[in-house]
C-alpha cells in the first residue's frame, strides 16, 4: 500500500473531497476553507478532511464565461453606455481577476470564468469606474474611446510622447497580418490627460469631424527627458494659484526638484509632478465626468434622460438664452427631437448638471442643433428662454418653485414662507395667499433671473434705509 500523500494542490484537493476544481478555487478564493498551510497553493491532508465537501459544492454557482461577466459589467457602467467609456471586454474579466477582485474559477487565465455572485457584488460598487481605469489596460482603439478622440487623433498623442504604453499584448489578426504586438495603455494615464495637458482644448478635439486633420498634428513631439512645466502650469494643473504652488515647494521637502530653467523660473517634470500632486491629493483621477439628468414633460408621461459631459451655460440677462450641450446617443437624441418640436418646445421638469443647483423649464425648452464628430459620438445642443428658467422643486415631480409677490405686500395673517426676493411660497391654507383667497400676486419662478434682481434690489434698498430707533 502506498504513502499517502501529506499535501494537496487545488486540483488534488478537489479530487479528494469529490467536487469540482472551480468550487474548491472559489472556496479558497472565498474563504470557505482555511488559507493554504502548506505553502503557496498546497494545503495539508488535514485541512482538506476537515472541509465540508458539500458546502464546498452548493456554494458554487455558474460559473460565468468571461464574455458574459464583461457584458454584465458594461451594462453596469449605464445604459446607454456613457462617453468616454468603452465597453468592459474578456481580456478586462482577466485583468480584474489578477488583480483579485475576481477569483478564477476555470477557462483561460486571459479570459476566465467567474463566480456570478461576486461579478453582481463587483458590479454594484460605485468606484466601478475607477477601479476599471486602475486595473485594466486598454488597446489603442479603446484608449481613444476612453479619450473621447478619433483613433487618428490618439495616435497624435501617442507621437507626441504624451503617453507612453504600459504593456503590450500579442494578437493574432489571421489573415490582417498575424500575429501583432499591440501596446497597452493605462486607464489612470488616460484619465489624467486632460488635467495633465491643460493647454490643450480637449472639447475642441473632441468635436472634430470626419476627414478632418488633427489639430495636434502640427505640434511638435516632446523631447526625450524634457516634458516639463514651470510654476503657472502646475498651478493651472492643480486648479490653484501660483503663490499656493510656491509655498507648496517652501512648505514639503518632497516637493519634486527642479530639472530646468533658472531659479526665477524653475522647470520641473511633469510627471513627478503629477505623482506628487496625486500623492498629497492636490488632483483627483477623474474617473468618470458626471453627466446631467433631464426630466422632461412626455406625452405619456415623464421622460428621464442621460446627457454625459454636459456643459451649462446661464444668461445673466433675461433677454437671452440659456443653453446646454452634452452628448447622447441616436435614441435619445430621436426623444429630445420629439419632446421639443411642438409649438411651445417641451417643459423641463428638473436638470440636475454638475456643479449647478437642480433647475426647471416650465416650456420652451428647443434643440437647436445635432453634431456627429468624427469617433461617432452624437452632440445635442438645447435652448430656453432665460427667464423662464427657476428653481426645481424637490419633490418627485419636479417643476419650477413659483414666488408670488403680492401687490398690497404681506398681512399678519399670512402664514407663507417669505423669500429673499420679497414674494412668498403659498401654501393652501393661508388667508391671504392660500387656494380660496384668490390672490393678486405677480408670479415669477424662483431661483431665477427675476428673482435674484427683486433680492438683489431689496437688499440695497434695506442698506441704505436708516437705521428704526
Amino acid at each position: 500500500m502506498g504513502k499517502q500523500r501529506e499535501f494537496y494542490d487545488e486540483q488534488g484537493a478537489a479530487g479528494r473531497l469529490g467536487v469540482p476544481v472551480a468550487a474548491w478555487r472559489w472556496a479558497a478564493g472565498s474563504g470557505l476553507v482555511p488559507p493554504a498551510d502548506a505553502g503557496p497553493g498546497q494545503w495539508s491532508r488535514s485541512a482538506v478532511d476537515a472541509t465540508d465537501a458539500e458546502g464546498v459544492r452548493a456554494a458554487l454557482r455558474g460559473p460565468m464565461a468571461a464574455g458574459q461577466a464583461a457584458d454584465r459589467l458594461t451594462e453596469a457602467l449605464g445604459q446607454p453606455l456613457p462617453r468616454c467609456r468603452p465597453r468592459v471586454t474578456a481580456a478586462a474579466v482577466g485583468h480584474l481577476v489578477k488583480a483579485g477582485l475576481l477569483v478564477w474559477l476555470g477557462g483561460e487565465a486571459a479570459c476566465p470564468d467567474v463566480h456570478p455572485d461576486q461579478l453582481a457584488a463587483l458590479a454594484r460598487r460605485r468606484d466601478l469606474p475607477a477601479l476599471l481605469d486602475r486595473h485594466v489596460p486598454f488597446g489603442p482603439d479603446q484608449a481613444a474611446v476612453r479619450l473621447g478622440v478619433r483613433r487618428v487623433d490618439y495616435d497624435q498623442v501617442v507621437r507626441l510622447g504624451w503617453i507612453s504604453p504600459a504593456g503590450s499584448v500579442m494578437i493574432d489578426y489571421k489573415s490582417h497580418g498575424g500575429w501583432t504586438k499591440v501596446p497597452l495603455y493605462s486607464g489612470v494615464d488616460l484619465a489624467l490627460l486632460p488635467v495633465l495637458r491643460p493647454g490643450v482644448d480637449w472639447e475642441a478635439l473632441r468635436t472634430v469631424p470626419a476627414g478632418r486633420r488633427s489639430p495636434l498634428a502640427g505640434l511638435a513631439p516632446v523631447a526625450p527627458g524634457r516634458d516639463v512645466v514651470l510654476l503657472a502650469e502646475v498651478a493651472t494643473i492643480a486648479g490653484v494659484g501660483r503663490a499656493a504652488v510656491v509655498n507648496w515647494r517652501r512648505r514639503h521637502a518632497d516637493f519634486p526638484a527642479p530639472v530646468g530653467g533658472s531659479d526665477i523660473h524653475p522647470e520641473f517634470d511633469r510627471s513627478a509632478v503629477a505623482s506628487w500632486l496625486l500623492d498629497h491629493d492636490k488632483i483627483k483621477i477623474p474617473s468618470q465626468i458626471p453627466p446631467a439628468m433631464l426630466l422632461l414633460d412626455g406625452p405619456e408621461g415623464p421622460t428621464r434622460l442621460r446627457l454625459d459631459g454636459p456643459r451649462l451655460l446661464l444668461a445673466d440677462d433675461a433677454e437671452d438664452e440659456d443653453q446646454l450641450s452634452a452628448w447622447t446617443t441616436e435614441d435619445d437624441a430621436d426623444t429630445l427631437a420629439k419632446l421639443t418640436a411642438g409649438e411651445f418646445g417641451a417643459s423641463l421638469r428638473r436638470l440636475t448638471v454638475p456643479g449647478a443647483a437642480p433647475l426647471a423649464v416650465p416650456g420652451e425648452v428647443r434643440l437647436i442643433d445635432l453634431f456627429r464628430n468624427g469617433s461617432g459620438g452624437l452632440k445635442v445642443t438645447l435652448a430656453w428662454p432665460a427667464a423662464l428658467r427657476g428653481a426645481a422643486s424637490d419633490r418627485q415631480a419636479g417643476g419650477v418653485v413659483r414666488h408670488g409677490l403680492a401687490y398690497a405686500g404681506r398681512g399678519k395673517a399670512c402664514g407663507c414662507k417669505g423669500q429673499a426676493c420679497g414674494g412668498v411660497i403659498p401654501v393652501p391654507w393661508c388667508e391671504e395667499h392660500g387656494a380660496s383667497a384668490e390672490p393678486a400676486v405677480e408670479w415669477h419662478p424662483g431661483g431665477g433671473i427675476r428673482c435674484a434682481d427683486l433680492a438683489r434690489n431689496r437688499s440695497a434698498a434695506a442698506a441704505g434705509a436708516p437705521s428704526e430707533v
